[in-house]
């Protein structure tokens, strides 16, 4: 092989592609499955160094893109909560998937996942469990494993969270997170703090969620344990409007609801401005974080021409969604989820608030200070103390939110309440009922939430597919990945041309040159020159530094700098290299403009 190649390049996209890369992810040291030394753990995946490496790197241009450019703050926060926590969400009775379980093998599945692999239903999630039973039972479906026929199974709901204990005897129930939302969300009382009490403020998470899957599969794309970036965007409904301005030419590929509904429904071509003008976009705020995150996908590597927006059907949007959009990719002729973009409106705080007592909420100064009625109640406790007995106090609070919602219920001798599904009858003397003038200078709203949530690891796999290339170099087939300079997990090799103690000695000068101008390098002299290219090709290094004898005998000391894609070399001065270097990773310079 000679130091001057030529290469003939095309994307490969055939259905054979995911069994390549995978092939190549466990070999290289992207990912592999856990705990392989006990059989492995389904669901599970160890990240190589070249896989942390990368994902940590796609973890850092999201955080530079959501949290950074955006104004926003970081937290951090455990990945076990007390149940509690899991009551007020709705995780621990609605965060459910479908499970039907062979009556021969035993071995269960995803119901819905079933129904898709087998039938025309593309989105089963979204239909009703009898619903799905009667597709099984109509089709005749049987179990992936034996081939078993599955007609007549229950198909039942299945928590999806991880249940663990806090502490040791009578110790306290908890679960491992299913989305690190709930982190942010209930620590809201102290981070309007940090935000100054003044909407909006974001807040940011990178961190791991745990969701005990049925049936995972496909490597990376759906697994047990996972990586999670999301940011919850806290704003007055009222007032918030975002700057549509700065992403209203963003063209995007929607595949809207109403398109989804239809018999010959299509995708469709439009710009941001143009979706939320026509009503395609509902909220402006998700119409906002859809304009960001399209460029963005597109800088780390996400091909545009297997991407869009896909908007989710009403009987599958997440229980505290008004409007959902999924950000899609095409791996192998499927669509896959790599992140929700949610309005949650105020579902959040409010259920927090109703179960912790803590308060939820903003004060909203008016302009001017306002008279306003104001309905309020006074107990008299030396009755409602042995007429109601430890209940007492639930009495005033719901008497206290009565007043509130419907002041006309005290206008008789009696006003009526609920409690633990009774009606109870009380005096309205009793009550302390009055509605009395007051001056405020403002009030405490409930905030709305939107919610942009990434699933990192399906983006890592993604942006690995997207880069899968094979060509041929001089008649010889290459295999490389096609990574984009910002996530590769090394930017340059750097190799000596031959085992020579005074090449070695330059090509580890240039290595610490390198490193100190903050550049990912690896340096490898195992090998003839040309195996060396292909390990780095292979693992989507940009750039590779050769250190030859011209090197050490030029007055200039020169290297030569090959660049991974053309495998186009050029002969640089190794003075100013590092900055060049910089500059084609920061995308302020390109290889052929040398």
């Amino acid at each position: 092989m000679s130091e001057h190649e030529h290469a003939e390049t095309t994307a490969t996209t055939d259905e054979s592609t995911s069994e390549q890369l995978v092939e190549l992810a466990k070999r290289r040291g992207y990912f592999f499955q856990s705990s392989g030394a006990y059989g492995g753990v389904g669901g599970f995946y160890t990240f190589g160094p070249q896989g942390a490496s990368l994902k940590g790197n796609v973890e850092d241009a999201w955080r530079d893109r959501f949290a950074v450019a955006e104004g926003n703050m970081e937290i951090d926060a455990p990945t076990i909560m007390p149940e509690p926590v899991f009551e007020a969400s709705g995780h621990l009775d609605g965060f459910d998937d479908m499970l039907v379980e062979c009556p021969e093998c035993g071995e269960s599945h995803r119901a819905d996942h079933v129904v898709e692999d087998n039938t025309e239903y593309e989105d089963a999630e979204s239909l009703p469990i009898p619903e799905v039973e009667e597709v099984i039972a109509e089709h005749q479906l049987v179990c992936p494993s034996c081939g078993a026929g599955l007609a007549g199974q229950a198909v039942e709901a299945f928590n999806l969270m991880f249940a663990t204990n806090i502490g040791p005897g009578d110790s306290q129930p908890g679960y491992l997170r299913p989305e690190t939302a709930q982190g942010i969300f209930v620590e809201f009382p102290r981070l309007k703090e940090y935000a100054r009490n003044q909407l909006p403020f974001g807040v940011t998470q990178i961190g791991r969620a745990y969701r005990n899957e049925i049936s995972p599969r496909r490597s990376i794309i759906r697994t047990r344990e996972f990586t999670q970036a999301e940011l919850e965007y806290f704003v007055d409904p009222e007032e918030d409007e975002p700057e549509l301005e700065a992403v209203e030419d963003v063209a995007v590929t929607l595949y809207p609801a109403s398109e989804q509904n239809k018999d010959d429904g299509d995708e469709i071509e439009t710009t941001i401005g143009d979706a939320v003008e026509e009503g395609i976009i509902a909220s402006p705020w998700v119409a906002y974080f859809l304009g960001v995150a399209k460029p963005w996908y597109d800088a780390i590597g996400v091909d545009m021409d297997r991407f869009r927006f896909r908007q989710h059907l009403s009987g599958e949007r997440a229980h505290y969604a008004s409007d959902c959009w999924d950000a899609e990719s095409e791996i192998d002729g499927n669509w896959i989820e790599m992140a929700g973009f949610a309005y949650r409106g105020d579902y959040d705080l409010s259920k927090h608030a109703e179960h912790s007592g803590d308060r939820f909420t903003v004060f909203k100064q008016y302009d001017e200070p306002k008279t306003v009625e104001r309905a309020t109640v006074d107990p008299d406790m030396s009755y409602l103390g042995p007429e109601f007995g430890g209940d007492a106090q639930a009495v005033v609070a719901e008497l206290e939110s009565l007043a509130g919602r419907d002041r006309s219920a005290f206008d008789g001798d009696t006003v009526a309440i609920e409690l633990d599904g009774e009606t109870h009858e009380l005096p309205v003397e009793k009550t302390g009922f009055s509605v009395e003038e007051q001056t405020e200078a403002g009030e405490h709203i409930v905030p709305h939430v939107v919610e942009p949530s990434f699933g990192v690891d399906r983006l890592v796999y993604t942006v690995l597919h997207h880069a899968y290339r094979e060509d041929e170099v001089d008649g010889e087939e290459r295999t490389y990945l096609d990574l984009e300079p910002e996530v590769a997990p090394t930017f340059v090799g750097v190799f000596p041309l031959q085992n020579d103690a005074e090449l070695e000695a330059q090509a580890n000068e240039v290595v610490a040159d390198l490193r100190d101008a903050g550049l990912s390098i690896t340096y490898d002299d195992s090998g003839n020159i040309g195996r060396r290219y292909r390990r780095q090709d292979e693992v989507g290094t940009p750039f590779c530094v050769t250190v030859d004898y011209e090197t050490i005998e030029d007055e200039e000391t020169t290297v030569t700098v090959r660049e991974r894609d053309t495998t186009d070399q050029k002969r640089l001065p190794v003075e100013g290299l590092a900055e060049t270097l910089a500059e084609i990773r920061e995308g302020d310079l390109e290889f052929d403009e040398l």
